[in-house]
C-alpha cells in the first residue's frame, strides 16, 4: 500500500486486488477500497479500463466519492463518469447523491432517461430511490415512458413504488392513464405489494388494477 495522496496505477491496484484471498468477495473488495480511502489514494489512472475490465469498476467510483464530501460535487463527478455499460447495479450510487437539491436531480434525469445507454437511463430513474423522490410524484411521474431494457423497466417500477410509498393516492390515479407497457405497471405494482411502507389496503387496491393495466 501506498502513502497519503498517491496516485494508483492500474497495475498497482491489480497487485492489491491479487493480495486478496483466492476467490474474494465483494466485502473484500470494499475493506481494499476503505483503505484506499484512509490513505486518499487517487485511482483516476483506472477510468480508461473500467468498461473492459470489471473488478475496477466498484473501486473507481467508490473511491473517489468517498472522498467527495460536496453533494453537487459528487454528483458532477457520476456525471462526468457514465460509464455504465453492463454496470447494472448503478443503485448503489443512490446514497452518493440522495442529499442533492431535487431540481438539480430533475435537470440530470431529464437527460439520463433519453440516454442512449440503457443503464444510464436506468441511472436517471434509480437517482430518486431515496428521500429525494418525496413529495415529488408530480413531477417525477412524466419521467415514465415505454423503454424495451429490462433494467430500465426494473427502475421505473422501482421508482413507481418508491412514489406509492409517500403518495399512494396520485400513483394510484396515475396509472391507468400512463400508456406504458403493463411490464413496467406490473413492476410497479408487485414492488407496491412487496413493500413493508405501504398500507395493505393500498396494496389491495393496486392489485384490483392489474386486469385494466393488461388490457
Amino acid at each position: 500500500m501506498v502513502g497519503n495522496n498517491m496516485k494508483r496505477t492500474k497495475d498497482q491496484v491489480q497487485k492489491d486486488l491479487d493480495a486478496l484471498p483466492e476467490h474474494y468477495k465483494t466485502g473484500d473488495v470494499d475493506r481494499l477500497i476503505r483503505q484506499y480511502v484512509k490513505q486518499k489514494a487517487d485511482v483516476s489512472a483506472l477510468r480508461p479500463y473500467i468498461l473492459s475490465e470489471q473488478q475496477f469498476h466498484r473501486i473507481y467510483y467508490y473511491v473517489t466519492l468517498d472522498q467527495i464530501s460536496d453533494v453537487e460535487e459528487r454528483m458532477a463527478f457520476i456525471h462526468e463518469n457514465l460509464l455504465f455499460s453492463d454496470w447494472w447495479h448503478t443503485d448503489q450510487l443512490i446514497r452518493y447523491v440522495a442529499d442533492l437539491d431535487f431540481d438539480s436531480a430533475l435537470r440530470y434525469a431529464k437527460e439520463y432517461t433519453h440516454a442512449d445507454d440503457p443503464f444510464i437511463r436506468r441511472w436517471g430513474y434509480v437517482l430518486f430511490i431515496s428521500r429525494l423522490c418525496k413529495g415529488h410524484a408530480a413531477q417525477l411521474l412524466p419521467l415514465m415512458h415505454d423503454d424495451e431494457a429490462y433494467y430500465v423497466q426494473m427502475a421505473e417500477g422501482w421508482l413507481i413504488a418508491e412514489l406509492a410509498v409517500y403518495d399512494p393516492e396520485a400513483v394510484y390515479a396515475w396509472l391507468p392513464q400512463n400508456d406504458l407497457r403493463y411490464n413496467i405497471n406490473g413492476k410497479a405494482i408487485q414492488k407496491i405489494c412487496d413493500s413493508y411502507r405501504i398500507a395493505e389496503d393500498w396494496k389491495r387496491r393496486y392489485k384490483e388494477l392489474r386486469p385494466e393495466l393488461r388490457k
